[in-house]
């Protein structure tokens, strides 16, 4: 059985789907109630990772465990060395945890503590372990949703500063194989999209999806720190705004990760765009 925590996530649904396909057993795990309908062989449960008594009758019987810190996780909860003791005692014998790219090339950024946390105590918890370390998500591009559909304009800072965003149910399929397959174990994969885009590109990718034009509004930094303030902590605030106005060589380079384990290019945001469309319309 596999275990997936953040079930209901931009990657964990799109994982859930894969196992399920694979006729993998799995328990897909989130802190809400999950679908009302459910793939073949996937059951739900609700639990907390920053738990881990929570999580100790769901893992008992589980294989393979896939971590996900999502939002205030990423800050908050018991050590992380007790939920990957709870995984050991329970015979899990794999576990994948999703991390960051910053944690390579910002390796005191404040924001990511508690994600280097976790990738210290997956690598000393005994199990077979594989670490995910993505880029920044296409799907961050939801932020704009409201704004695309109500005004046809995306509103972001650093208009013409390109990054390689990763599309998630890339990230999802690189999971599965390592979840699933041998081969993996001990590897540490960075995974971004097969090209830099800049967000003022990103406009362009959803105008033409939506085969309507979009404007684009470049903010200041004072204007983006005030809106990702409003569902960010502040700590995470400034590093964030330093990686998209100001990113280091490293963060701008493209990984060929994703084409390594999958066979096949990483997808570009303008494909994550098409699929995602209905979202801006």
């Amino acid at each position: 059985m596999i275990v997936v925590t953040g079930a209901t996530g931009n990657i964990g649904r799109t994982l859930v789907e894969r196992l399920a396909a694979a006729g993998q057993e799995t328990l897909a795990l989130s802190r809400r109630p999950g679908p009302a309908e459910t793939p073949a062989g996937v059951r739900y449960a609700q639990a907390d990772i920053a738990d881990s008594a929570s999580m100790r009758p769901v893992l008992e019987g589980a294989d393979a465990l896939f971590l996900l810190l999502g939002g205030e996780l990423n800050m908050r909860g018991e050590p992380a060395s007790e939920l990957l003791e709870v995984a050991r005692s329970a015979g899990v014998g794999r576990v994948v945890l999703v991390s960051s790219q910053i944690n390579r090339t910002r390796p005191a950024a404040p924001s990511h503590a508690r994600l280097r946390e976790f990738e210290a105590a997956v690598r000393d918890s005994g199990p077979e372990f594989t670490v995910l370390r993505p880029a920044g998500f296409a799907s961050n591009a939801f932020a704009w949703a409201e704004s695309v559909r109500v005004k046809r304009t995306v509103f972001a800072p650093f208009a013409d500063v390109a990054l390689p965003v990763v599309d998630p149910a890339d990230i999802a399929e690189v999971a599965a194989v390592a979840l699933c397959e041998g081969g993996h174990a001990g590897r540490t994969y960075e995974l971004t999209g097969p090209e830099a885009i800049s967000p003022r590109r990103q406009a362009e990718a959803l105008a033409e999806s939506l085969g309507e034009e979009v404007a684009f509004v470049e903010l200041s930094r004072e204007e983006a720190h005030a809106h990702l303030a409003q569902f960010m902590p502040e700590e995470a605030v400034g590093g964030t705004l330093d990686i998209l106005g100001a990113p280091l060589p490293a963060e701008q380079e493209i990984s060929p990760d994703i084409e390594r384990v999958l066979g096949r290019p990483a997808g570009s945001f303008g494909a994550w765009a098409g699929r995602n469309v209905s979202a801006f319309r």
